[in-house]
Parts: C-alpha cells; sequence; structure tokens
C-alpha cells in the first residue's frame, strides 16, 4: 500500500547551527494511529511543523497523499489538519464563526451539518455562539480540534492534544481519534502520556536529538524489547544469591527479602520451572510470587538512555 506520508532524508538546520533534524526517513500507513515519541527538544515539532509547511527543510522531500509539501503546498496542505501545542485563535470570534472560516480557508464550500456534527461529537454544540474567550482551557482545546478537523482532511496531526486537560476530556478525545480513524483518517500524534500511545497507537516512533531511533508496531516493540519480572517473596532473607546462580537473570532485593527473576515471556522456554526447582533445592522457600511486564513507558526510557 503507498504511505500516505513519506518522508526522506529529512534534516533541519537553524541559521544558528543547531540541527533540529538528521537525515530523518519515515512512512506513514493510511489510516493508521502512529505515535511520536521523544523528550523536549527532540525535533517533533520540527518534523510536524515541516510537513505541515510551517517550515522549510533544509534537505530532504515531504509528500502526504502523493503532493510534495513545498513544490505542491496547496494540495499537500488541504489534505492535513493540524491541532498544535499551543492554543492560537481569535479570542474575540465565536466559536461557529471561527470553525466555519477554517473550513472557508481551505477553498471548501459551506456545510452545515458536517460542522454541527464536528461541534456535538467535540461536545462544543451548546457553545457554538459563545466567545471564544469565554470558554475554558479544556474547551479551547477542542475548537483548535474542531478548527483543524473543519475541512475534512484525511491526514490529522495532534501536538500534544491532551496536555492540561482533564481525565474525562482527554477520554472523550481519544473515543474521537478511535471514530476518526475507522472513518478512514490518518492520525499522527505526539503525547507525553505514554500511556495513551500504549493504548491509541498502531505504530511508535522514537526520536532523540533530531535522529528518529526507532519505527516499530507497537505489539512487536512491546514483544522485542519488552520483559516481563518474576518477584519471589522469600519466606527467609537471604545474604547474597545462592552459588551456582551468578551470572543469572536472578536478582536479589536490597533487602534480601526478594528474589527478581527477568525473562522472555514470548519465549519457548522461560526458565520459571527449572528455576523454582532448583531454588527448592538450595532450600530457598518463597510465599508469595507476583509477575510484572515492562511498559511502554520503561522501553522508551531505556531506548533514550541507550541513546
Amino acid at each position: 500500500m503507498q504511505p500516505i506520508i513519506s518522508v526522506s532524508g529529512l534534516s533541519k538546520t537553524y541559521k544558528g547551527g543547531f540541527q533540529a533534524l538528521k537525515n530523518v526517513d519515515l512512512e506513514i500507513r493510511k489510516g493508521e494511529i502512529f505515535a511520536l515519541l521523544g523528550p523536549n527538544g527532540a525535533g517533533k515539532t520540527t518534523l510536524i511543523s515541516i510537513v505541515c509547511g510551517i517550515v522549510n527543510p533544509t534537505t530532504g522531500t515531504v509528500q502526504a497523499d502523493g503532493h510534495d509539501v513545498v513544490a505542491d503546498y496547496k494540495a499537500a496542505r488541504r489534505k492535513i489538519g493540524l491541532v498544535p501545542q499551543e492554543l492560537s485563535t481569535d479570542m474575540f470570534e465565536r466559536v461557529w464563526d471561527t470553525v466555519k472560516f477554517s473550513r472557508g480557508l481551505f477553498g471548501k464550500g459551506p456545510n452545515r451539518k458536517f460542522l454541527e456534527k464536528v461541534l456535538k461529537d467535540l461536545a462544543l454544540w451548546d457553545k457554538r455562539k459563545n466567545k471564544i474567550m469565554t470558554l475554558s482551557g479544556g474547551m479551547k482545546r477542542r475548537v483548535m480540534i474542531a478548527k483543524a478537523l473543519a475541512h475534512e482532511p484525511d491526514i490529522l496531526f495532534l501536538d500534544e492534544p491532551t496536555a492540561g486537560v482533564d481525565v474525562e476530556l482527554r477520554r472523550e478525545m481519544w473515543e474521537m481519534v478511535r471514530g476518526l480513524r475507522e472513518r478512514g483518517v490518518t492520525i499522527i500524534l505526539t503525547t507525553h502520556y505514554i500511556e495513551e500511545a500504549e493504548e491509541m497507537a498502531d505504530r511508535i516512533g522514537v526520536i532523540s536529538k533530531g535522529e528518529l531511533i526507532l519505527v516499530e508496531d507497537k505489539h512487536v516493540l512491546m514483544r522485542k524489547l519488552g520483559k516481563k519480572q518474576l518477584t519471589l517473596h522469600l519466606q527467609a532473607p537471604l545474604t547474597a544469591l545462592p552459588a551456582g546462580f551468578e551470572g543469572e537473570p536472578l536478582e536479589l532485593s536490597g533487602d534480601g527479602q526478594s528474589l527478581v527473576y527477568t525473562f522472555d515471556a514470548h519465549a519457548d522456554e522461560t526458565g520459571i520451572a527449572a528455576l523454582l526447582r532448583r531454588l527448592a533445592a538450595h532450600g530457598v522457600d518463597f510465599k508469595d510470587l507476583q509477575t510484572k511486564e515492562t511498559s511502554l513507558e520503561e522501553i522508551f526510557v531505556n531506548l533514550v538512555r541507550g541513546r
């Protein structure tokens, strides 16, 4: 399948010499939710800004649904909706007027029925006559999303869309995102709430210091880099690992009260049964056990630290 976004050899160096992006290659599939993760200053917003035609690249090319974002800017931009991090809209405008105006900016004819549905999906219909300055921060962010959707884009960028909003609104937003994907809209999001990426994304990209260090299907990533840990809570504390266990993925806790065994849950043999038999042979008894799987957040932190 032809990618809906294709980034090739993309670099960006600002006048002061700071290189925000370094030779980025990326393809995003039509209809997927792609989460772009990275620490502050990693290059996430620069990459989004180039794809959306806000910032010019130093080198490289970007195509949005077959349109070059520089050579064919207008056609490419009509395909894209952008919800930026910052709330930037005319605070004296009324909600309905600003959303209607955003649709017209992209050459779309009036469609009251569609705009009404967008506002209702975002719980803004009752606020349509309100001036934006009278709305809460969460409501203003909903207006930004409505503006981005007004011209019916095939690609939607969400740059930290749930920053500073309450839990209820966050859940409503993600329900809306799922609905958009079901209608074929491609979603690219950046977020600091990694649990959201873990729940929502089809694929994960990790960017660090301007370099795209990993792009992988979420479930494949969790399987390849995620590990499970078995914690054995001991009947009696130990001062050291039993003889013969050195060099194995087994650690004794600082207080000596538990043993932690790290294993690959997807391997043919986890080694747990053999471990328990060997511990029993050494007279090590346990009173309780529990397992824990590595989260996407831990994988992300390890990737960036390792970089």
